[in-house]
This record gives C-alpha cells, structure tokens and sequence, in this order.
C-alpha cells in the first residue's frame, strides 16, 4: 500500500504532461491561425469554401471517399509525396504538390480530412491539375486547310495541252479516219492527254466510253486526306476537368483499366432526351455507352461533389513553409550567345 499512491500520481502526471504536450500547447501555437495576406490585404489564403464545395465536402464524407484518399503531403524529408505524380493524366501527370501541407491550409476544415490510407493518389491539390478554360476544350480541326490541295490538279494537268494542240495543229481537216480505222495517236501523246481530248480525237464511234484517266487525276489529293481530317480524336475529356471528374465518378474503369475505385452511378440519372442533349451530360464510351436517346447527367449532389473536387489547392506559398525550390530556367536570351 506504501507504492499505491505514488503509482496513482505517476500515472496522471503523465496523462497531464501527454495532454499538454499533445492537445494544449499545439492549440495554443496553432489554435488560432489566421490566413495570410500580402501587406496590402489582397492575396489572402485559405479563403472559405463556396455553397456548393462545402456541401460537395458532405458528400464526399458521406461516401466514405477519405478512406481511401488523403488530403496531405508530407515534408520532403518523410516521405517522396511532393515528387510523386498522378497516374490518371495520359501525358506529363501532376505532381500532387510543390510543398509539405501545414496547418494553415485547414483552418477552415471542420473537420480536416488529413486521411492516412492511400489507396488512391492524394487529393490535396487535384484541384490545380485541373486544366485551364483554353485547354479544356481544345479547338477542333477547321475545314479549311483541305480547300487548298484542291488548286492542286490544274497545275499537275497543265502539261497535256501542249502535246494535244501540237497534234491538233499538224493534224489536216482531209485526213479524218474513219469509222473503221480509229487514228493513230502516237502513244506518248495519248498517255498524257485528258479524257475530253482522246475522245475528240477517237470520235469515231458514237457513244464510245473514253478511257479510264490516269490514277493520278482520278483521284486528288483532298480524297486521300479526307480520312485523317475526319478521323475522330479521342473522346476522353481533358484530365481533371469537371468533365473528367462526372465520367470518373460514374464509370473509373472508362478512363483507367486498373482503377479499383467503386462506381457512384447512384449520383448520376438516366433520362431520356427531350430535344437536345443537355449540356453537362457524360459522354460514354464502349461498353458504357447507352442507346440512342438516352443520356446521363449528374444530380446535384454530384455537382456539389466535382466542385469540392476542384476547390482542393493547397499550392499557394506559405511564409512558414519552403517549397520545393525549382532548378531555374535559362533565359532564352542568354541561352543565344551560349551556344555560339
């Protein structure tokens, strides 16, 4: 009984020392963050999020998506998370950040879905992969280039009527041939001239068929590219554009074959088309697909989710945190006498 009670103050002095440790002095150094500006208080960061993030946020709870993604990047001395990249990009995927996340950046997260299991890639900033208005619609191919290679055929058939008016003129109005004996041209001349004037020139018969003319002038160039100019790029929208989230959300396996993300098609409504397609309806692909008619368009709350998606950015510069520093790039000016 002598150690009992120097056995129950040990025990709360180290419950007393842990919580102040691990609650209260944290709290007192971070507790009470405010965002950052420059001097003259504009460039603030973190701003608060919009209606439709903070209830896409909900939702995004609600499926259990931060069990699976995590929404921070560790210091480059823990972990390789700043130089890891996004597999979902086809081309030169994001990195998912420029700096280690700090504090700062969830002084308006109740609560901070910081996320430990990583299943999938970390969403801390998918919102800045997110690529700009100009790229996100690509212009398409206009018609025009074809019209040129039209002008083409003419200058490739300027050479024929030089040999068939030397003919014409050494030919004499008394020696026409006759019916039976079709005029001799002579084979040169004849491979080159054009259809209208062989048949002049065999105008013998009647309704006779001129020969077939020559591949060359049967065919122009505007045929031959017609098939790569119609030829249909691919339908995947840009990566991480809200297009790409809605057909990522509905079917993950439409855009990657190795994604093991489930499919929230209960976020999204089949409908049929009355009129036109509405505009923010998925264009699906394959297997996907569905028959004419028949579109697929996100509910609200799948809205609500894509915009919580793309307001996740935690790019911004902080004053407490160093970001990766890049190597700089060479001017192109000084680049010039270099390489003389």
């Amino acid at each position: 009984m002598k150690g009992f009670t120097p056995l129950v103050l040990g025990i709360l002095a180290t419950l007393a020392f842990s919580w102040l440790g691990l609650a209260y002095i944290p709290d007192l150094q971070i507790g009470h963050l405010d965002p950052q500006s420059d001097e003259e208080g504009t460039d603030i960061y973190p701003m608060p999020k919009s209606g439709m993030a903070e209830r896409g946020r909900r939702v995004y709870i609600a499926n259990g998506c931060f069990y699976c993604h995590s929404e921070q990047l560790r210091p480059d001395y823990a972990a390789s998370d700043i130089e890891r990249t996004r597999d979902a990009a086809p081309s030169s995927p994001p990195k998912w950040g420029d700096r280690r996340s700090a504090p700062r950046d969830y002084i308006f997260d109740r609560p901070a879905l910081l996320g430990k299991t990583r299943m999938g890639p970390d969403l801390a900033n998918i919102g800045k992969a997110a690529p700009a208005e100009e790229e996100a619609a690509p212009a398409q191919p206009s018609p025009a280039p074809p019209a040129a290679p039209a002008a083409s055929p003419p200058a490739s058939n300027a050479s024929p009527p030089p040999a068939n008016a030397g003919a014409q003129q050494n030919a004499k109005p008394a020696a026409q041939p006759s019916p039976q004996t079709p005029a001799a041209v002579p084979p040169a001349a004849n491979a080159s001239a054009s259809p209208a004037n062989v048949a002049a020139q065999q105008g013998a018969k009647p309704g006779a068929q001129p020969p077939a003319p020559p591949a060359s002038a049967a065919s122009p160039p505007q045929t031959a590219a017609a098939p790569s100019l119609t030829a249909s790029p691919s339908d995947s929208p840009a990566a991480y554009s809200a297009a790409w989230h809605h057909q990522h959300l509905y079917a993950p396996r439409s855009l990657n074959l190795d994604s093991d993300m489930p499919a929230y098609k209960f976020l999204y409504e089949k409908r049929r088309v009355g009129g036109e397609q509405s505009a923010d309806a998925i264009k699906l692909r394959g297997e996907d697909a569905l028959g004419e008619g028949w579109e697929i368009v996100p509910t609200y709350d799948a809205k609500c989710l894509v915009a919580y998606l793309m307001s996740l950015n935690q790019s911004h510069p902080l004053n407490e945190v160093k970001s990766a520093a890049a190597p700089p790039a060479a001017s192109p000016a000084a680049a010039k006498p270099a390489a003389k």
